[in-house]
C-alpha cells in the first residue's frame, strides 16, 4: 500500500497546484485547453513519464493492476484535474481492454498489454444497445468468408478513434436480427496490421462535454479478419459487453467524485473569500448546508465506490448489483450536490476563465463521464432481475459483508476477472444495514457514541424498515416477469433500493474505523458523518425524520473547511494535494 501511495504522490507532484495560475499544468493551462478542444501536451508527457497505461493491464502480463480500489484512487489524481485528460489518455484504453481481460485468450491479452505498456492507445466501439453515450444508431457487421470473417461498416462516435491502434470492436452477424442475443461478436483488432485502404478516419464530433477528448469515427470496409481475432466464442458480444461492465462500473463512482471534489473546492473557495464588509458567504446557513451536504454525498459516493470496486475481489458471485447500483446512483448524487452549488457560486458559476471557471468545466464534463458506456436506465435494468430474488432468499437471511470491504487500505485477494457473476446469489451489504441496526440497538454501542447515538440509532432503523418494505414489494414481482420489472414502478423500487445501499456501505466504512484503533481516521470513527449522510438518504427517500442533527452538520462543515485550508481531498482518503 505504501508504494502505490508514494506513486499517488509523485503523481500529483508532478501536476502541480491546480490552483496556481503560473503552473503550466494548472487550472489556467488546462483551462485554455478545453476551450480550443486539444489535450495538453504537457500533461499527456507527465501521464507518459508516470507510466498511466501500466495501470491498466494486469500485473500477470507486466502491468500495475492489481487492485480495482486502488485504480480508482489513481485516477482521481486525473479527473480532479481534467476529465478529458483521464478518458482520453487512459480509461478509455481501460474500457477497451475489459473484454480482453475477461474473455480474451493468451496471446489477445498479451497484444493489448503490448500495445498499452508501449504507450499506444486502445479503443472500443460498442453496439448501440450497450453504448448509452452514442450520437447515432451506426454499427459494424461480420461475416464468414472462407477460414476468415470480413468486418464492415462505421461507427460516427468512438472515443480516441485515430489515436488507436488497439481495437475492439463489437459486430454484428450479418443477416442475423439485432435483437437476437447471439447476434454479437467481438473483435480484437490491431490496426497496424489491417489492410491498407480497408480503414479510414472519419470526422471528429464537438462535444459540450470533456472538449479535449476526440470522439471520431471510423468506416471500415471489406476487412479481412482472422478468427483469432474473436474474443470468446462468436456470438458473445452480447454476454461478453456484461461481463466486462462489471469490471467497468466500479469505477465511475470515482471519476465522478474527483470532478465533484474540485467543484467544491472552487465552491467552498467562493464561500470563505471575505467581502469589503468583512462579512463572507459562509455567513449564510443555507451556504453552509450546501458545503456540508456537497461533501457528504462525496463521502456517500466513495462508500459506494469502496465497495464496488473491493467487492470484486471479495464478492465476486455478488458484486454485480453492487457496481450496477455504484455507477447508478453516485452521478445522482453528484449532479444534485453540482446543481446546489452552482446556486451558491451564482454568475460564477458561468465564469470561462479565473479562479471559479474551472466548476463551469466540471458542470459540461459530468454528464460526459457518469454515463461511461451505458447510462442509468441501462444500470437499474441490469439490477432489476436481481431484486426479487434477493427478497425471497437474501434480505433480512443472509450473513453481513465481511469487515474487509469496508477496510480501504487493507489486502485484498488475487484479481482474477473472470470469476464475477451477473447475477448474485446473495445481499451480504443489506445484511451490514440490518447487522449495524441491531448493534446500535444493543445499546452499549449507542452509549459509546454520545449524542449522535440515539439519531443514528433511528436513522438506521427507519433504513431498515425501508428494506423491509422493499422486500414486501418485490415479494409481488416475479422474477421472470419482464413487463412488471421494466414498469416505473420496479424502476422507482431500484431506485430507493441505492439509497438504502448507500447508507449500508457508509455504516460498514464507519464501523471499519471505530475498529481500527489507532489506525483510525478520527473524523470517519466519529458518528457526525454517518449520521449526517443517512439523514441526507432518508430525506431523498421522503422517511420520517427526527430533529436534524445540526451539531453533527456542524462538525462536517469544520471538516470541509479544514480539508480546504490543508489543501487536502474531499474523500474517505484525506489526501495530501500538490
Amino acid at each position: 500500500m505504501t508504494g502505490v501511495q508514494d506513486r499517488i504522490d509523485a503523481l500529483e507532484r508532478a501536476f502541480g497546484p491546480l490552483d496556481d495560475p503560473a503552473n503550466p499544468l494548472g487550472g489556467a493551462a488546462l483551462l485554455a485547453a478545453d476551450a480550443a478542444g486539444v489535450v495538453l501536451p504537457g500533461a499527456e508527457r507527465v501521464l507518459d513519464a508516470w507510466g498511466m497505461n501500466a495501470e491498466f493491464v494486469p500485473a500477470s502480463l507486466g502491468g500495475r493492476l492489481e487492485r480495482m480500489d486502488l485504480l480508482g484512487r489513481i485516477l482521481r489524481t486525473v479527473f480532479r484535474r481534467d476529465a478529458s485528460l483521464g478518458f482520453g489518455y487512459g480509461l478509455n484504453c481501460f474500457f477497451a481492454a475489459a473484454p480482453v481481460w475477461t474473455a480474451g485468450s493468451t496471446a489477445q491479452q498479451e497484444l493489448a498489454a503490448r500495445v498499452l505498456l508501449e504507450g499506444r492507445r486502445m479503443a472500443v466501439a460498442r453496439h448501440e444497445v450497450a453504448h448509452g453515450n452514442d450520437f447515432v444508431s451506426d454499427e459494424f457487421t461480420v461475416r464468414p468468408e472462407g477460414d476468415a470473417l470480413v468486418l464492415n461498416g462505421s461507427k460516427s462516435a468512438i472515443a480516441n478513434a485515430s489515436r488507436a491502434d488497439g481495437l475492439v470492436v463489437f459486430a454484428r452477424a450479418e443477416g442475423v436480427d439485432r435483437s437476437l442475443s447471439r447476434s454479437r461478436t467481438v473483435l480484437l483488432l490491431h490496426r497496424p496490421d489491417l489492410p491498407e485502404g480497408t480503414v479510414e478516419d472519419l470526422g471528429r464530433h464537438a462535444t459540450n462535454g470533456m472538449r479535449s477528448t476526440e470522439f471520431g469515427g471510423l468506416r471500415i470496409s471489406g476487412c479481412p479478419v482472422p478468427r483469432e481475432a474473436v474474443l470468446g466464442a462468436e456470438g458473445d458480444g452480447y454476454e461478453l459487453s456484461l461481463r466486462s461492465s462489471l469490471v467497468i462500473r466500479g469505477l465511475i463512482p470515482s471519476i465522478v467524485l474527483a470532478g465533484a471534489d474540485t467543484a467544491l473546492r472552487t465552491v467552498a473557495r467562493f464561500a470563505v473569500r471575505r467581502r469589503a464588509d468583512g462579512r463572507s458567504s459562509l455567513d449564510v446557513q443555507h451556504v453552509r448546508d450546501v458545503l456540508t451536504g456537497a461533501f457528504l454525498d462525496l463521502l456517500l459516493t466513495d462508500c459506494l465506490a469502496l465497495v464496488a470496486t473491493r467487492a470484486l475481489h471479495l464478492l465476486p458471485g455478488q458484486m454485480s448489483a453492487y457496481a450496477a447500483a455504484a455507477a447508478y446512483l453516485a452521478p445522482k448524487l453528484v449532479s444534485e450536490s453540482m446543481d446546489e452549488m452552482s446556486a451558491v457560486l451564482g454568475e460564477e458559476t458561468f465564469a470561462e476563465d479565473g479562479m471559479y471557471a474551472m466548476f463551469q468545466k466540471q458542470l459540461r464534463d459530468l454528464p460526459v463521464t457518469s454515463l461511461g458506456h451505458a447510462g442509468s436506465a441501462g444500470r437499474q435494468v441490469s439490477l432489476l432481475p436481481q431484486l426479487p430474488y434477493f427478497a425471497r432468499h437474501a434480505w433480512f437471511a443472509d450473513p453481513e459483508a465481511p469487515a474487509e470491504l469496508f477496510r480501504p487500505h487493507e489486502d485484498l485477494p488475487p484479481l482474477d476477472l473472470g470469476k464475477p457473476t451477473l447475477l448474485g446469489d446473495a445481499d451480504p451489504l443489506a445484511a451490514t444495514l440490518v447487522a449495524t441496526t441491531d448493534l446500535l440497538e444493543e445499546g452499549e454501542v449507542g452509549a459509546a457514541i454520545g449524542e449522535s447515538g440515539a439519531t443514528l440509532r433511528f436513522l438506521a432503523r427507519r433504513l431498515t424498515s425501508e428494506l423491509d418494505d422493499l422486500r414486501k414489494a418485490f415479494l409481488e414481482i416475479s422474477p421472470t416477469d419482464r413487463r412488471a420489472l421494466a414498469n416505473p414502478h420496479s424502476f422507482g423500487l431500484a431506485d430507493r433500493y441505492t439509497l438504502v445501499i448507500a447508507a449500508a456501505a457508509c455504516l460498514g466504512v464507519w464501523r471499519a474505523q471505530r475498529s481500527a484503533g489507532d489506525a483510525a481516521d478520527p473524523f470517519l470513527a466519529d458518528p457526525a458523518w454517518p449520521t449526517a449522510g443517512l439523514y441526507r438518504l432518508c430525506r431523498r427517500l421522503g422517511l420520517p425524520l427526527p430533529d436534524r442533527p445540526a451539531a453533527d452538520e456542524e462538525r462536517v462543515l469544520r471538516e470541509v473547511l479544514a480539508r480546504l485550508h490543508g489543501r487536502r481531498s474531499f474523500d474517505l482518503y484525506d489526501s495530501t494535494l500538490a
